[in-house]
């Protein structure tokens, strides 16, 4: 199973980690842009260059000590056509340094539609009598409530290409609690909604007790975030919410289970951006992000102990 291979990439690199690629181009060193704007006249032919070459730079300071990255189709979706050809390149080459990628696309439809997200995004594309992969990803963050009309095409996909979905449960946001936090009955929303991703998972359970239909549950919520833990326990996490958003190494601890697997907790700016905090020459940058990065591991383990399988 797709998850199981997040797993396995976590237990060997002792990290539970995911970089977040959500650029923008006020995050991209200078140096970056000026080369990119000097080569190119297109304005988004530029950014999208500058975007790939910052996201590889990332990359190769990162692939070998994080098992994963999570970019943000909204962050390339804005520098049009020529942004998300530089989110398919991301993800080819993430893949080619042998990470994990993980779509943050936090899609959300019905039917043929939903089933056109799905094949898009982690499934095969028929075209002219060939089987073609047009994003490729591992995972993909989707919204589930509009109930299982939105998941089931997602299910047939994950299960026939060995893929994960991650379904919004208890999001990181400020006003999350507006919908999330009232009640069906005696139950929240989001505990109705983390019901039902262990029973969308229940015939993709792979090899370590853990589905293909992991949860999106925020660092921010440390409380339900544990609450979470012991009602799904079939169910990985996502984790956002660490770092920019507040969350710390004790509030995410509450994710994981006894073999301190369970969950991959993201940052994006922190790791990013870490140049820019630490003040240090942006040719540097991708020595900063691999610095906070292996701060954040060790702040994560500092927390729930050792990782096995």
């Amino acid at each position: 199973m797709s998850m199981d291979l997040l797993i396995e990439k976590i237990a060997a690199m002792k990290n539970p980690t995911v970089a977040g690629l959500d650029p923008k181009l006020d995050y991209v060193p200078k140096y970056i842009l000026d080369k990119a704007f000097a080569e190119n006249s297109d304005p988004l032919e530029a950014a999208a260059a500058a975007l790939y070459e910052f996201n590889k730079g990332l990359i190769d300071a990162l692939y070998d000590i994080v098992p994963a990255i999570k970019p943000q189709a909204a962050y390339y979706e804005m520098y049009g056509w020529q942004g998300v050809r530089t989110l398919a390149k991301t993800i080819e080459y993430a893949h080619e340094k042998g990470m994990y990628v993980i779509t943050d696309g936090k899609r959300n439809d019905i039917g043929t539609t939903m089933e056109a997200y799905a094949t898009g995004h982690l499934g095969m594309t028929a075209i002219n009598g060939q089987q073609v992969a047009a994003f490729n990803g591992d995972c993909l963050t989707v919204n589930g409530y509009l109930g299982s009309d939105g998941i089931n095409p997602l299910l047939k996909v994950c299960k026939e290409f060995d893929k994960g979905i991650y379904v919004l449960v208890k999001t990181s946001n400020p006003s999350s609690g507006e919908l999330q936090d009232q009640k069906i009955a005696d139950k929240t929303i989001y505990e109705t909604m983390g019901e039902m991703c262990e029973k969308w998972g229940e015939e993709l359970r792979g090899k370590y007790g853990y589905s293909a239909v992991g949860a999106v549950v925020g660092a921010t919520y440390p409380e339900q975030l544990k609450e979470l833990r012991a009602k799904m326990p079939h169910t990985f996490f996502l984790v956002p919410g660490y770092g920019a958003q507040g969350g710390g190494a004790k509030d995410v601890a509450f994710a994981f289970d006894e073999k301190g697997l369970g969950a991959v907790i993201n940052s994006s700016r922190g790791i990013m951006c870490a140049y820019k905090k630490a003040g240090c020459d942006e040719h540097d940058y991708a020595k900063a992000a691999r610095e906070e990065a292996i701060r954040m591991r060790e702040d994560i383990l500092s927390a729930i102990g050792d990782i096995t399988l």
